[in-house]
């Protein structure tokens, strides 16, 4: 583990190059690796006056300071943040409400997906998933139905959110139908719509599209016709 961060210190000015935040970087692994026992607590010190690189001091320095100031080791335990499994539930949803509802009036993909990404949640991207359908489902438009595949779709494509989250997040929508059409009547035919574009994006797959709940409706899957799901009005 010291040789490991040794070499690190050693080649931190080219690293530097690439990443110009490696030596704060590095220096917050210094001190979570003192913290946890993986470093003796003289490390940091044992290099004090002996580096000539700028970078690598500034490493050095700053785990110093993360070891050095009050209630440091335990402070240590979030050196990256609050991690996202750490947050409330309720806290998480109405990021995620929040920075879809940003996302439709912008349009910015790139925005809205670093936004999740600092959430550190990807086990729970369903739920992104279960409020943006919902979204276009309450916004009763074409203009939200095809951003919001827009941004489905890159999501899925850069494996930002997986295949598991997105199948999670529709049949939870799935689920809630029933309750969901008390407050909009047409949500079934709004979902088939947007599952529809979703499916011909690529990323609803022939499975979840097939089995998309419908009120007063049959679905079935035509074998002849390339397994392009179908819709008949139920015999009563």
């Amino acid at each position: 583990m010291a040789k490991s961060f040794h070499e690190l210190l050693n080649n931190l000015s080219d690293l530097t190059l690439d990443a110009p935040e490696a030596p704060s970087i590095l220096g917050q692994f210094l001190a979570r690796a003192v913290a946890d026992d993986c470093l003796p607590p003289k490390y940091v010190a044992s290099y004090k006056g002996k580096l000539e690189c700028p970078h690598a001091r500034s490493a050095l320095d700053k785990a110093d300071v993360l070891l050095n100031m009050k209630h440091g080791i335990v402070r240590l335990d979030n050196v990256w943040g609050v991690g996202g499994g750490n947050r409330p539930v309720k806290y998480l949803i109405k990021k995620m409400v929040l920075l879809l509802k940003e996302y439709l009036s912008s349009g910015d993909v790139a925005e809205a997906t670093r936004c999740l990404q600092e959430l550190e949640v990807p086990h729970f991207h369903h739920e992104l998933v279960y409020e943006g359908t919902v979204m276009v489902i309450e916004r009763s438009n074409v203009r939200a139905a095809e951003q919001m595949a827009k941004l489905f779709k890159s999501l899925y494509t850069t494996t930002v959110i997986t295949a598991d989250q997105m199948v999670q997040g529709f049949k939870r929508v799935y689920d809630a139908m029933p309750e969901i059409c008390l407050d909009v009547p047409s949500a079934y035919v709004l979902l088939e719509h947007f599952a529809e574009l979703c499916h011909k994006e690529g990323f609803l797959s022939n499975g979840l599209y097939a089995n998309l709940p419908s009120r007063g409706r049959k679905r079935f899957v035509s074998e002849g016709d390339g397994g392009r799901v179908k819709s008949v009005e139920a015999l009563h």
